[in-house]
């Protein structure tokens, strides 16, 4: 028998310091990379869009990756990516940590449009006030001095 699943996870993660970086230039590239770590882990990316602070990813989770370890391996990989690229001269690093929120299929093309439409939602929304909305929403506890 086969394992069927339907796991859908946005995650979001920053620049360290959340240090404009992400340019607009190479950001198509950055996403087929990133598309091609999440196919090798045998998920499925929905949509993938950022702004030059952070990043959005709606994928599903593979039944055997670990959801830390598959953010993990993304962070890594495309880190060096970046780097080694030379298309991303003012990125460091990606920050330590990250928000993971499940939908279900009802609400997957609610938040493949919301994560397509990141740069029009950040036109009146800061990326702060998005991601605490978002721990709201989820019902996550957090300290505020960690969102810092």
């Amino acid at each position: 028998m086969n394992t069927f699943r339907q796991i859908y996870y946005q995650i979001v993660f920053s620049t360290k310091n959340r240090k404009p970086s992400l340019t607009a230039t190479h950001e198509n590239e950055l996403y087929k990379y990133i598309w091609g770590i999440i196919n090798n882990h045998k998920c499925k990316l929905y949509r993938i869009n950022s702004m030059p602070d952070h990043i959005h990813i709606f994928s599903d989770l593979h039944p055997a990756i670990c959801l830390s370890d598959y953010i993990k391996d993304i962070k890594i990989a495309s880190n060096l990516w970046m780097k080694e690229s030379g298309k991303f001269p003012t990125f460091s690093e990606w920050q330590e940590g990250y928000g993971a929120f499940t939908y279900s299929t009802r609400e997957k093309d609610i938040i493949i449009n919301y994560v397509k439409n990141q740069k029009k939602n950040h036109q009146t929304e800061t990326f702060i006030d998005e991601y605490k909305r978002l721990l709201v929403e989820n019902e996550i506890e957090f300290d505020e001095k960690y969102l810092l």
